[in-house]
């Protein structure tokens, strides 16, 4: 399989991806290691995949398919719900549902709101040009997860740094398992904490109960930390490189009855886990005109999936490999499907909605200050993201 973004449009899935798509909607490719797996980049094979008990996540089966060499034994030593089955999948993550449910989400609203209007207010302080990737699109949801995690906001470096070592395609195993570690080590402590003294946040919700044990809570604390900051902050990035240059689409966001719409659309066009998402069959399936049989890995292309003309096609738009505000997206499968789907899908849509909508409404000269040829974009990372964005207004 191709490293993330080997094309020559760093919006776009690998060419390879792409050209498998094409092809069938199941085809054989081989892993980093050797291996071979099933790539599915058709829609309705990747939905099926998501959603089928037959497709365990579950990465301590000892033919689960790992995209990067060395990554079992430490993943399978430290699951958490997202890699883990029913029931225990269900255990864990019912015990953190209800912090991110739509109607919790919309209280917060004019929090996330504030945290966006402060971030622009310090970026533009006396500037006329930032780095928007520092100063805004990781900021705000490092804050607002720091704030319901009850994660101190003055270690946003340390969290910030060992997030990049373990999303790192590049990262030597030893480094991963120290960056593993030391994050468990250091929310294992502040739940300890947070036991003797809670306070109103998700933490301490977790350290005070008696049926999870300490290693559980890490693990969750250290699954919502790093996909609660580094996911959206790279949306709010990408979506900025991606429409900065279109007036006709940023003047979409001016309209509040659109920006619902047109952040589903940018995460179908984007979507930023685009290394896939890996499942094993645990039985014998047809799919996609394939036979896969029971204890075969399998990687469900996002996408590819998000781009499937059968879908997301028709008239009055422009091709789905283009980014259009107006289209209805909604079925997109940015943040998966079924029992394992993103559990933080609420609180991500608000916060891009606020921040997008707000930064062009703010800055409507904003504009980019390098080549676009000469943005610098993380191609390393199983989050793929950008590493500065300069821009001016």
């Amino acid at each position: 399989m191709p490293s993330p973004h080997s094309s020559r449009c760093p919006f776009g899935p690998p060419p390879e991806y792409t050209e498998a798509a094409a092809t069938a909607p199941v085809t054989r490719a081989r892993m980093a290691d050797g291996e071979s797996c099933w790539l599915a980049t058709g829609y309705t094979e990747v939905r099926t995949i998501l959603s089928d008990h037959r497709f365990s996540a579950d990465a301590r089966h000892p033919a689960f398919p790992f995209l990067l060499p060395g990554r079992r034994e430490l993943v399978a030593a430290n699951p958490t719900f997202l890699r883990l089955d029913d029931p225990e999948h269900a255990r864990l993550r019912r015990m953190v549902t209800g912090d991110f449910l739509v109607k919790r989400v919309a209280a917060l609203r004019p929090d996330i709101q504030k945290v966006v209007d402060d971030a622009l207010d310090a970026m533009t302080e006396g500037r006329s040009e930032a780095d928007l990737v520092a100063d805004f699109a990781l900021p705000v949801p490092s804050l607002v997860i720091c704030l319901l995690l009850g994660v101190p906001y003055g270690d946003r470096a340390r969290f910030q740094g060992l997030s990049r070592v373990l999303l790192s395609n590049n990262a030597a195993l030893e480094e991963v398992t120290a960056a593993s570690d030391e994050l468990r080590d250091y929310l294992t402590e502040l739940a300890a904490t947070k036991r003797e003294h809670p306070e109103d946040d998700i933490i301490s919700r977790l350290a005070v109960r008696d049926d999870l044990t300490p290693r559980e809570v890490a693990a969750t604390g250290v699954l919502l930390l790093v996909a609660g900051h580094e996911t959206t902050a790279n949306m709010i990035a990408l979506s900025t490189a991606l429409l900065i240059d279109d007036p006709e689409q940023i003047a979409k966001l001016a309209d509040p009855a659109m920006v619902p719409g047109a952040v589903e659309e940018l995460m179908r066009v984007l979507s930023i886990i685009d290394n896939g998402l890996p499942r094993v069959a645990t039985e014998d399936v047809e799919l996609g005109g394939v036979l896969i049989r029971a204890g075969e890995g399998v990687i469900a292309m996002l996408s590819t999936a998000n781009r499937d003309e059968t879908v997301f096609g028709g008239p009055g738009h422009r091709p789905v490999d283009e980014v259009d505000l107006g289209r209805d997206s909604r079925r997109h499968l940015a943040f998966g499907f079924g029992v394992h789907q993103c559990l933080g899908q609420p609180l991500a849509r608000a916060e891009l909605q606020i921040a997008l909508a707000t930064l062009f409404r703010r800055l409507p000269g904003l504009r980019l200050t390098v080549p676009r040829e000469e943005l610098a974009f993380r191609t390393e990372s199983l989050i793929f993201g950008m590493r500065s964005l300069p821009v001016a207004w």
